[in-house]
């Protein structure tokens, strides 16, 4: 064995992801029934581990809203399993919160392939994640998030060294211990320690769960603290589809009283801008008054109400 083969069967050997879970060690001869029991009880553990972060996703959330604000983007690197997660919360925002599809992005070691066919070898060097970020022009107002279950993916720990050279700040979520960290350039770790697999390495169960809990508290929780809803309800959303139209419909009734006809009528006049048809219903003003009132609130409904 060579001596580059060595030291990564060794590093792997170590990783807490590739260690035997104790409770699903006879899963082979369980029933249908013994496995799901095993899986559902060993999925129970992940939202605590990730509770144990909250702090650190405190700190990435409000770093990441500073960085919208002022025109910076939220991009996303991973390989495998954890780079589809990203890609799948980066689209997720524009039809949930009305974002344009630059503000959130997510790339994955291998391109757009990867999203459906595992690309061998791609995640394997860090000069890939440091290409991409290049190529995605990252700037000292961008937030770079780096996400691999084990810590170790070269071509996330390359992008995340790219970009903290670069000035962008950066997060790393891994379900590695903490004190296991090794990545000294990175601002923000998130490390929610889920344990070994009911499958030994399959980090696509309880670190993927993780993974994705951590990525809707981060783009969820920033989304909230910019204007995105009023209340509980998304008010930012676009009208991409016939089910978000009638959406935007209720979410106007449901927070007005208006009936269906008056709701349809306001959306109309507001060009489909659920924040400015409510603006322009609650605080009864008029196209203008209402869009002049969001400006000076920063977005968010309840302040323009407020607005002299």
């Amino acid at each position: 064995m060579s001596q580059d083969k060595n030291h990564l069967f060794h590093e792997i050997s170590n990783l807490s992801t590739e260690q035997r879970n104790p409770n699903s060690t006879n899963i082979d001869f369980l029933s249908a029934a013994e496995i799901l029991k095993i899986i559902n009880d060993e999925d129970k553990t992940v939202p605590f581990a990730v509770e144990k972060e909250l702090p650190y996703i405190e700190r990435a959330v409000n770093k990441i809203v500073e960085a919208l604000k002022i025109g910076g983007r939220l991009l996303y690197f991973g390989a495998g399993t954890s780079g589809r997660l990203g890609v799948v919360d980066a689209s997720e925002c524009p039809p949930t919160f009305g974002t344009k599809p630059e503000m959130v992005q997510g790339f994955i070691a291998g391109g757009e392939a990867a999203m459906f066919v595992a690309q061998e070898g791609a995640e394997d060097h860090e000069e890939n994640g440091a290409k991409d970020v290049i190529r995605a022009k990252v700037t000292e107002k961008d937030i770079v998030c780096g996400i691999a279950a084990s810590r170790r993916t070269p071509y996330v720990i390359g992008a995340v060294k790219k970009a903290k050279e670069l000035g962008a700040t950066t997060l790393y979520i891994t379900c590695t211990p903490r004190d296991s960290f090794n990545i000294k350039e990175v601002d923000i770790p998130i490390c929610p320690y889920v344990g070994p697999e009911v499958v030994m390495g399959s980090t696509r169960m309880k670190s993927g769960t993780a993974q994705k809990l951590v990525l809707n508290m981060l783009t969820t929780a920033s989304m909230v603290r910019m204007g995105k809803t009023y209340e509980n309800m998304m008010i930012d959303l676009q009208m991409t589809n016939k089910k978000l139209v009638e959406r935007a419909k209720r979410i106007v009734m449901m927070i007005t009283g208006v009936e269906y006809e008056e709701a349809t009528k306001q959306l109309e006049i507001a060009n489909y801008h659920v924040k400015t048809a409510l603006v322009m219903i609650l605080a009864e003003v008029n196209l203008e008054e209402a869009k002049s009132r969001l400006v000076k609130a920063d977005g968010f409904v309840r302040r323009a109400l407020k607005a002299d």
